[in-house]
Order: C-alpha cells, then structure tokens, then sequence
C-alpha cells in the first residue's frame, strides 16, 4: 500500500528507532542488536520468536507503529495514476491490499482518498502471525480465496520486503519503482519491473 497506492509519509525510520528503543530499554533485544541491518517488521518479528513475546508487549508495539502511521497517513496523497489503473482492473481481477500498517490507518487512508471499494479485502498486520517480509499475510489471503492458487496472483510492490513475502508464498512479484539491486540483494527476483501503475494493465 505504501509508496504503491498511496505516497506515503510514514516516517519509518523514526518508527522503527522508537520501537527498537523500547525494546532494548527493556531488554526485550540486546543493546548490540543490529538494529540497521533491520526494518520494523523484522525487529518485531525476532522478538515474536522469543519467550517475551505475549499480548501486552503486542498490544504496546502495536500502539507505536499505528501513532507513526496515522501521522504519515494525514495528508497523504495517491500514487500517480492510481485512480485509472484500479477503475481498470475493479471487476476483473481480485484487488487485496497487504499491508504491515494496522487495518485500522489502511482503511483511514483508503477511504479518506474513496478508493477503499476498489478492494475486495484488506489485510492489515493484525491478520498475520508474522508480517512481510514473511509470508504469513499471502497465505491469509490464500485462505480467504481458497478457489484461487498461487499461480493465479500477482504482487505489486515498492520495497523488497514486498517481494520476498510474494516470492516466499509462491507468487510472482512486480516491482514498482523499487530499488532492484537492493531487492537482489535480499534473494529477491522480480517477474517484472514498473515506473509507472498504467503499466500494469499491460502485463496483466
């Protein structure tokens, strides 16, 4: 969702060092851990693999990201051309936003720009044990569209976290305006690379 439909201004550097602070400050991650070598979503998931992980320090992390998120999602505007492509697509084919953001910020955003009934479902970081880069949110959707397989999608992202849930589930993945040497670098291998979302509708 973010940096595809909508242009975002999360500020995920500033998420990402508050949530690690709170971490190490409580010693839920060492204070050596890497966390440059991280996005939020990977710090998050390594303490999910712990034994401090439960509901309270969920609900807590949880409450940080969606503060950070409903502040870069105020006055955020559409990806160029959005509107067209997904008046293009709506009745066609599928439409499911994945996203790590909350539901709760993706269905403000989506609704404050009145595309939200362009989507037959949105999956938020609430209806997946681990968010992306795991596969955990595509096999949500895999489990909402059983009569649908893998074969039969196709993910569209910015970043290679995008791509390597995709790719991890069995899903081709096109990159949008993503950075293809970093995603290489992360042993992920884009179907096809776009600049612009009009593209889009060529390929599929």
């Amino acid at each position: 969702m973010d940096n595809t439909i909508l242009r975002s201004k999360i500020n995920f550097i500033a998420m990402k060092d508050e949530i690690a602070q709170y971490l190490i400050a409580n010693k839920f991650l060492d204070e050596y851990f890497p966390v440059n070598d991280h996005t939020t979503s990977t710090i998050i998931e390594h303490v999910q693999r712990t034994d401090h992980w439960d509901n309270r320090l969920q609900n807590m992390l949880w409450d940080i990201a969606k503060k950070h998120e409903l502040m870069g999602m105020s006055g955020a505007g559409l990806e160029p051309g959005v509107r067209e492509v997904l008046l293009g697509l709506h009745g066609k084919f599928k439409l499911v936003i994945l996203t790590n953001n909350s539901y709760a910020a993706a269905m403000t955003a989506l609704s404050n720009h009145r595309i939200s009934h362009f989507f037959d479902a949105i999956i938020g970081r609430e209806q997946m044990k681990f968010m992306k880069p795991a596969p955990d949110g595509v096999y949500a959707i895999f489990e909402k569209y059983p009569e649908y397989s893998p074969n039969d999608w196709i993910s569209v992202g910015d970043a290679w976290i995008d791509g390597k849930a995709a790719q991890d589930a069995g899903v081709k993945f096109i990159s949008y305006q993503g950075d293809i040497d970093k995603m290489k670098s992360k042993g992920v291998f884009p179907f096809a690379s776009i600049y612009d979302l009009a593209q889009l509708e060529q390929i599929v």
